[in-house]
């Protein structure tokens, strides 16, 4: 194994770093509908336009009152009712009590409310369960206690999803600014591919790689820019980065390795790319390359350039360019995108069964798995390989939902039950 590779931790943190000198040139802003900002990027900062919540109010059905004089356990006189949607009652009666829903406003006086099972009611009123106490504040959301008018809530950067669809509804947004999406051009080549609505011939294959690298680009937040395939040869390699160089960010599968016809390092050194990692120490995907056009080159042919085009080569199998994607391009894409927080996402699985491969001396592995996220907080997800035949095995990918990490300790034991790291795809 050549020593020039990069270890995994050394390559993640290459990355790391100029994603995040990416990430001080914010991209352009636009404006879209709340139903439309699902995935997207918060560009601007969302502020509570009133105290939320606005009026102090109950989260539980039962009876507003006094702490002090519920604890008492005297039976309490029910001055009124209110449910949720009615403006705030009166004031609360001294020595009474208020029946009330869940919502509902607080009337001024009360300080607690008593939950509807735990007190005894008859005609003469209610009495909380001896010898229950309530405290002040019990079942009770104060006026302003989750946010003041004016507040920041969100800052920018935050990947918009459900929760943060609802705050915004919440403070009467119908649309969000946020960060333009990424262009990202996507770039096979090898003589071997034809386009997917063609018949292969002898000894070629249909593109896969350009359509998976779209679906991945388009659900971290990018979008996709499929250029037809490239051929093997100078010239056309030349020919489709000099198109590409429009894009804000660059992946080129196949012909990354050392091979006769790899010849996409030399068509980048033309193009005046400065390699930052020509491999890693990881499988699959150890011929990795990364590398960045810089401004000058890239505005010769684009006068809107504003920051170096990051450029990915993958591997050409499949399953190796999946893997380098989430490892290596998707901070970079993440922070194109604007977001905050960048990177591959790891969690901690148990293995359901020992593997059928081992840790190797050196080498980082990222194996296909499916893990089962089982519905006992309790305990760790499950995970197992799937069966596969190399970086090559769609079906395999197909059926995984993670990547077993395998680490480059070869001492270290994976029997069945062991703790493992897990890549999330």
């Amino acid at each position: 194994m050549s020593a020039d590779l990069l270890t995994y931790q050394e390559a993640a943190a290459l990355v790391a770093e100029h994603a995040a000198r990416l990430r001080n040139i914010p991209p352009a802003i636009e404006r879209v509908d709340l139903l439309a900002a699902a995935g997207r990027v918060l560009a601007s900062p969302l502020y509570a336009d009133q105290d939320q919540p606005p009026f102090a109010r109950s989260t539980r059905d039962g009876f507003a009152c006094r702490a002090r004089e519920a604890s008492t356990h005297a039976m309490l006189p029910v001055a009124g009712s209110i449910r949720a949607g009615q403006p705030p009652p009166g004031p609360l009666p001294p020595g009474a009590a208020w029946e009330i829903m869940t919502g509902a406003p607080i009337p001024d006086g009360a300080d607690a409310v008593m939950m509807v099972e735990h007190v005894e009611a008859s005609a003469c009123g209610v009495r909380l369960h001896a010898p229950r106490k309530l405290e002040a504040g019990e079942n009770v959301v104060a006026r302003g206690a989750q946010a003041r008018a004016g507040d920041e809530l969100l800052a920018p950067g935050v990947l918009i999803t459900a929760g943060q669809i609802a705050l915004a509804a919440s403070c009467g947004k119908s649309a969000l600014d946020v960060f333009a999406r990424p262009r990202v051009a996507i770039l096979s080549t090898g003589d071997e591919l034809v386009p997917i609505d063609c018949e292969p011939g002898p000894g070629q294959i249909r593109n896969s790689s350009s359509p998976m690298l779209a679906a991945m680009v388009a659900a971290g937040g990018g979008g996709p820019w499929i250029l037809p395939i490239a051929a093997d040869s100078d010239a056309a390699l030349d020919a489709a980065i000099h198109q590409a160089v429009t894009a804000d960010l660059l992946l080129i599968t196949g012909g990354v390795s050392a091979g006769k016809y790899d010849l996409v390092e030399p068509a980048l050194a033309r193009a005046g790319a400065h390699f930052h990692c020509t491999g890693v120490r990881i499988q699959p995907g150890k011929p990795l390359v990364f590398a960045e056009i810089p401004k000058h080159k890239r505005a010769a042919h684009w006068e809107a350039d504003k920051r170096p085009l990051p450029v990915f080569g993958l591997p050409g199998n499949p399953i190796s360019s999946a893997v380098t994607f989430l490892l290596f391009a998707s901070p970079v894409l993440d922070a194109l995108s604007g977001r905050v927080h960048l990177g591959p996402r790891f969690a901690l699985a148990r293995l359901s069964a020992a593997p059928d491969r081992r840790p190797k001396a050196g080498l980082t592995r990222f194996l296909p798995a499916f893990c089962t996220f089982g519905s006992h907080p309790e305990s760790l997800p499950e995970v197992a390989l799937v069966s596969w035949q190399g970086s090559g095995d769609l079906a395999a990918l197909a059926r995984a939902n993670c990547f077993l990490v395998l680490p480059d300790d070869a001492s270290q034991a994976l029997d069945a039950g062991t703790t493992v790291r897990i890549l999330l795809s």
